[in-house]
């Protein structure tokens, strides 16, 4: 495996973060990205979260959507998506249906250990 590339479901820029910020805090249940909202506080990233990715030797990339779709033309999936990137392309790592049955950041850490 070369990386894990996590796409979140939001587009960039200072607009939309402002936007995905107050939907967080105006309306935490109908936000549509688990991995935003276990990754991340209100303002600031999860603190559990980065430390385990500042710890691990795993190589990993984050992007919004608009991010990835500029980068790799012709891909078609839904999003937030974790996505193994290896030698021989992409290959899913957690589709969006699992990322949203996630309950807390420690789930996610717990599956990205065992699988990897």
């Amino acid at each position: 495996m070369q990386k894990l590339i996590f796409i979140y479901n939001a587009n960039s820029g200072l607009a939309n973060t402002f936007l995905d910020v107050a939907h967080k805090i105006f309306s935490p249940k109908t936000y549509n990205c688990n991995l935003c909202a276990i990754t991340f506080d209100t303002f600031s990233e999860n603190k559990v979260w980065k430390d385990f990715r500042e710890q691990s030797n795993i190589d990993m990339e984050f992007l919004h959507i608009d991010e990835f779709e500029t980068k790799h033309t012709n891909t078609n999936y839904t999003y937030p998506i974790i996505i193994k990137e290896t030698q021989n392309g992409f290959e899913e790592f957690m589709s969006t249906k699992k990322i949203n049955t996630l309950n807390s950041i420690e789930a996610l850490i717990s599956i990205i250990k065992t699988t990897l």
